[in-house]
Parts: structure tokens; sequence; C-alpha cells
């Protein structure tokens, strides 16, 4: 069987040849494909030859190692570039084109997303329209208006509350199930009332983006900046997806090329990226004063860009390249929207809705033995600190369990009319910076390992707090109306 014509680097054919020559077991594929998957850093086939060539695949890795050393790019990149040039040139003699002298539509659209001018602009609409009036106004202030104080508060909880506490033989097993953090009116009150509105629309509105095929014209346009930060355009779709579910984004976080990459993506995703019912009831709750919205935007993407280029500079790695096929703009298919949504929904109340369950019974049985009493008193010096009320404790702790069900907590302050703007812009800033939810925190150790995952934790704890106390410091020093 023949080869085509397609050759790489001098350097990278130097190294596909030696690794045919080491490979001794046979393949499916040619030896030749399996060393280019293999510099390619392919996982799969990595898993496969070190399988099956034993002690052999040590010799083979410290090859690839050496010719990463003398790259000045990735050798995953170069290998992509050349054949992606090769596929032109076959393109070039075997296809033709018609074009037409009007541009139509499509093409318009086209080139303004790529455009970095009409393209930031066109971010800016979708960010402004989407994010903040769909999923923010409509879905954390409309919906959730109606299906908890219309519907929970004044129908449900009452009757559920009284009809728990009459027929439990004890208050203390009331509790579990209703009133202040029963499983039904916190729990699941929190995950279906509050929750759920905000990450329905947060998901229609992506799997419209997803499906329009501007996601990857977003990475083209965001991927010099995010090259500042030690990353790469790619790094667009698990930071995006982080404002759906920062569990999600931080399990696509693998697809990123390099060990930096993965570890950066990680630590802005657990402190500078808020889940999209976190964000959402943040968006709702500061929309009031528009001025304390546009300090937090500013604080959040400050800070996403300095911690990203003091860890671009400090980790050690190599640089990340980037190399995407842009598939063509295309009207969103309502078909797709609702199957892509209803799909996420699912997942949202399979995997979700158990943790807010789960973190009220373990609220219920710390409030039983005093843990929870005691975790709270922890907590308090702190949320002082930063110029909060004792009862601000309580949502730093539920967001632990869960981001969203901290910043459900903090709706149900302000709507006790408990935070002042200030105390509300501080404590909107200081827990979407706080330490990822339990669920990703899970997620961080399986993908980075303990002590990474560990070092992150006791890393974002301080610095989140820090944040908050300088936040609220600058806020009275300046007289900081809102």
């Amino acid at each position: 069987m023949s080869h085509n014509n397609l050759k790489y680097d001098i350097k990278i054919e130097k190294i596909i040849s030696e690794i045919e020559t080491k490979l001794k077991k046979n393949y499916v594929i040619s030896k030749r494909s399996v060393a280019i998957l293999l510099i390619q850093n392919d996982e799969e086939m990595i898993n496969i030859v070190r399988k099956k060539e034993g002690n052999n695949y040590n010799k083979i890795d410290s090859m690839i190692q050496q010719l990463i050393n003398i790259l000045d790019e990735s050798p995953s990149y170069l290998i992509s570039k050349d054949q992606y040039r090769y596929v032109e040139k076959i393109v070039d003699k075997t296809v033709s084109f018609e074009y037409k002298k009007n541009s139509s539509i499509k093409e318009f659209f086209n080139r303004i997303t790529l455009n970095p001018i009409s393209g930031f602009l066109i971010l800016v609409l979708i960010i402004y329209f989407g994010f903040y009036k769909f999923v923010g106004v409509l879905g954390a202030g409309v919906l959730v208006d109606f299906i908890e104080t219309d519907l929970f508060d004044v129908y449900l909880t009452p009757g559920i509350n009284n009809f728990f506490n009459n027929i439990m033989p004890s208050k203390a097993l009331s509790d579990l199930f209703v009133n202040d953090y029963g499983i039904i009116t916190m729990g699941i009150k929190y995950a279906i009332a509050i929750v759920l509105p905000i990450v329905g629309c947060f998901f229609i509105m992506f799997s419209i983006i997803e499906d329009s095929g501007y996601l990857p014209r977003l990475s083209l346009l965001l991927d010099r900046v995010f090259k500042k930060i030690g990353l790469n355009g790619r790094a667009v779709i698990p930071m995006t997806l982080g404002f759906g579910c920062d569990t999600m984004a931080t399990m696509v976080s693998r697809t990123l090329e390099t060990k930096k990459e993965r570890i950066i993506s990680t630590i802005l995703l657990a402190l500078a990226i808020p889940c999209s019912a976190q964000l959402g009831v943040i968006l709702a709750l500061l929309s009031v004063y528009p001025k304390a919205l546009f300090i937090w935007i500013l604080v959040m993407i400050f800070i996403f860009l300095f911690i990203g280029y003091l860890s671009a500079k400090i980790l050690p790695g190599e640089k990340p390249e980037f190399f995407i096929e842009v598939p063509p703009l295309r009207l969103p298919k309502i078909k797709n929207i609702i199957k892509k949504t209803y799909i996420r929904m699912y997942w949202y109340l399979r995997e979700v809705l158990p943790l807010f369950i789960l973190a009220s019974v373990i609220i219920w049985i710390g409030n039983l033995t005093g843990v929870f009493d005691l975790v709270v008193n922890i907590v308090t010096p702190l949320v002082n600190m930063i110029g909060l009320p004792d009862s601000a404790s309580e949502i730093f702790i539920f967001g632990f369990f869960r981001r969203d069900y901290g910043a459900a907590g903090l709706l149900d302050l302000q709507t006790n009319n408990e935070l002042n703007p200030r105390q509300l812009l501080v404590a909107a800033t200081t827990i979407t910076l706080f330490i990822p939810c339990i669920a990703q925190f899970i997620m961080m150790i399986k993908e980075r390992g303990l002590k990474v995952a560990l070092a992150m934790a006791v890393f974002i704890i301080p610095f989140a707090f820090t944040c908050g106390y300088i936040l609220n410091k600058i806020i009275i020093v300046f007289g900081v109306e809102f």
C-alpha cells in the first residue's frame, strides 16, 4: 500500500521514521499513521501503543519529547497546518466553484463576525440581548418571580409546611423535609423555582449560538487575547460552557492541547466564571443598580485577565498554538435547539437536582449535630470583614454545595432587604470568586489531580475574601453611590 505525497517538517519526518522502526507490533493502520498520531498526542493511540509495546513505549515517548523541545511550535499544530495545506491543494485541483458578484447575506455575516471591530460589537450585542436580557431579565427575573414568589411562596410552601409539621412526630424530623432548610422547601425549591428557569434560558441561548456556527468564530476573535493569558482560541469552548456549568466545563478542558492550558483554564473556571444560575441571579440582583453591575463586570474581567496573565508567566510549559476550521454560518434549526436544550435540561435534573437534595440533608444533619452552626461561626468573621451581616455567612456555605445554591441564598437575603447596594455588590463579587462547588471540586480532582485541586482551593478562598475586602474599602473611601 503506497502512502500519499504529504511530507511534514524535516524534523518531524525524521522522528516519524525513527518511531516506525521502534514499533515492533502490528496495528490496524500503518506504522507511519501510528507515529503521526503519537506525535499529535492522541490519547487513544497512546494507550494502545503503551499496552502493545510495553517498556518500548518509553523510548518512543522520549523521542517525541525531544522533538517538542527542538520545535518552535507544537508538532500537533505543525502537522495539522501541513495537512490542511495539502487538502487545499487537492481541492484546488479537483473542485471548481462558482463565485457570484453580489455577496450573499451569509457571506456578509461571515465577514463581520470575524472582523475584530464588528466582531466585538456583535459579541457585545449577543451578551446584552442573549445573556443579560434573555437569561438575566427573563429567566432570573420574570420566570423566577412567577415560579418562586407567585407559585411556591404563595400556594405551595405554606401548605407543604403545615402538612409535614402536622404529620411528623417531631420538629427535628419535619425540618428534614420543610421549614427553613428542608428538602422540599429549600433544596427542591431552589433547584426548580430559582435555578431551573435560569439554566433553561441559558441552555436555549447556548444551543442557538452553538447551532449557528458562531462559537468557532468567537474562538478566532478571542485567540489573540487568550494567548496573553496562556491559552488559545480553543479555550473559548470550555470557558463558554462554564457559563452553563463549571463542572461540565472543567471536564471539557481536557480537550486543550497542553497541561499548562488545562491548569490555567481550570483555575479560571473555578475563580472567575460564574455558572448560568449564579450569573442569572447576579444579573437579576445587580440590574436594579446599573453602576454596581458595571463594577462587578469590570472586576470579573480584570481578575480573569490578571490571574490568567500571572498563571501564564508562572507556570512552566510550551506556548499554545491554535488551528481551527471555521464552519459556515447558518440559521439555527428549531429541531436542533429543542433537542440540545432537552438533553441539557435532562442532564441538569438528573445530575444537579439530587445534589440540591443532598445539600439539604447535609445542612439538616449539620443543624442537628451543631456542626452547621460551628462552620457558620468560623465563616462569620470573614463575612463581617468584607462588610456583610452575619446572615450572609450561610450563603458561602451553601455555595460550596452548589454555586447556584449560594446565589439563590443571596437572592433570599436581597428579597428580605438584608443587604444594601454596596453589600450586594461585595457579596456578589466575593461569592463569584469563592471556592467552586463540591461537584466542580471533585471534577477538578479527577481531571487535574488532588494536589493541584487542593492548591487551587487554598489560593481561591483567601483571594476571594481579599478581593471582597478591597472592593468594600474602595467603595467606602471613594463614596461610590448606587
